[in-house]
């Protein structure tokens, strides 16, 4: 058939440039009347009829019921959606990516090109259910492609809602990390809750859209669901404590936390499961979520200012009066130091101890980081042995006085 084809249209091609040769070499050598050339013109005619009849023959091949005309268009209406998608996207690129440029906000820039891959799968399959639907098909095959249609469009769709998911959750970090909100260290575990939300919606309108009866697949599970409950019950609990992290915000990644008597360290990671928190050991410790939303959690990165409470026993031998000069010193010196908070400052004689007199120090730190809140202790205790020296006076340590009969002189032994 290809043979007879191609020697039907090599001759067309030959008669349709012969009369234009005779032509030229009769002219040459004698001019002959118009009507000779009728006899070219009739085989022209034959062999363009020929060249008609066996296409028409190849349009009229039978396969499977579909004529080669309905496969030639077929192949066309497939071999254009994969131009479409081209024009499609580039279209979609350049005319939102213009509408995004005269906004203020960062979502569509970002949404933009996450959205490309969908919209042009979303191409492709519209593409191809049109030109299978060109196609003459059992009644049965096309009940599984239209079904096979709707799940394709439906998990592209889920696709790009999942995108979309993803740049709201890398938007709303940048926001957070700008305003300096704490929330934004919980923003990966809600775009983890919202994309398995997703996930499981996604799967069930799929094998819905394929024929199959979601209800009734779960209705007979029976007894192997009870099961799958019974042992999802502790993944549960994780899943339902990480859910009151998220809403009570107690600590965040990063946060020096304390729990009970074995938690104490930062926080690395809050998961769907777990929490991760790095202890001073550098070990790290795992903890199911649901024991920390059951527990006393103590957050000392949360403290505006951290605390300090101290006793300095000074001898007996201080008079009273050098007692309240080193009152006065003490809290003057506590008032000028640029690292004490200004806002609270207790400085008190308050007790008559066993061995010392016993003068409360108490103030706050302005910073709150460990090191730097030890440097500024440090540097008060230092000027308060100082003042102390300067009074004449000096720091107490446990002593013990024996009084001996007979009239010997008293003498001090360390305890």
């Amino acid at each position: 058939m290809i043979r007879k084809f191609a020697a039907s249209t090599f001759l067309s091609l030959a008669f349709c440039f012969a009369p234009f040769a005779w032509g030229q070499s009769a002219g040459e050598a004698e001019p002959e009347p118009e009507a000779e050339a009728v006899p070219g013109a009739s085989e022209f005619s034959t062999a363009r009829d020929q060249v008609i009849d066996e296409l028409s023959q190849l349009t009229d091949l039978d396969f499977g019921g579909n004529s080669g005309a309905r496969f030639a268009v077929f192949f066309v209406l497939l071999l254009a959606t994969f131009i479409i998608r081209k024009i499609v996207v580039g279209i979609y690129t350049r005319w939102f990516h213009r509408a995004a440029e005269k906004t203020a906000w960062t979502f569509d820039d970002k949404l933009i090109p996450a959205m490309t891959g969908p919209i042009g799968a979303m191409t492709y399959v519209i593409g191809f259910f049109l030109s299978i639907s060109v196609l003459s098909l059992s009644p049965g095959m096309d009940i599984v492609i239209l079904r096979i249609f709707q799940a394709s469009t439906m998990t592209v769709l889920f696709w790009g809602l999942l995108r979309a998911v993803d740049v709201m959750a890398e938007v709303m970090v940048d926001v957070a990390k700008e305003k300096d909100m704490g929330v934004y260290h919980f923003i990966p575990l809600i775009k983890k809750t919202a994309r398995i939300f997703l996930i499981v919606v996604a799967v069930v309108l799929v094998v819905q859209n394929l024929g199959y009866s979601v209800g009734s697949l779960l209705a007979g599970m029976g007894i192997g669901g009870l099961a799958l409950a019974l042992a999802a019950q502790e993944s549960l609990a994780n899943f339902f404590g990480s859910v009151s992290i998220v809403a009570d915000r107690p600590f965040k990644v990063g946060d020096w936390i304390q729990v009970g008597s074995q938690v104490d360290g930062d926080v690395e990671e809050i998961g769907l499961r777990s929490t991760k928190v790095r202890t001073w050991s550098k070990s790290l410790m795992t903890i199911p979520n649901k024991v920390l939303a059951n527990e006393i959690i103590e957050n000392w990165s949360r403290m505006p200012k951290r605390r300090v409470k101290q006793y300095v026993g000074v001898t007996y031998s201080t008079s009273p009066e050098n007692m309240e000069g080193l009152v006065e010193d003490i809290r003057k010196l506590l008032r000028e130091d640029e690292g004490v908070n200004q806002d609270f400052i207790l400085v008190n004689f308050t007790d008559f101890g066993d061995s010392a007199l016993q003068i409360l120090v108490y103030y706050f730190t302005s910073t709150t980081a460990w090191l730097a809140h030890m440097d500024i202790r440090q540097r008060i205790n230092l000027k308060i042995m100082k003042a102390v020296a300067a009074r004449g006076s000096s720091i107490a340590f446990p002593t013990r006085t024996v009084h001996i009969e007979g009239g010997s002189l008293p003498f001090s032994a360390e305890k």
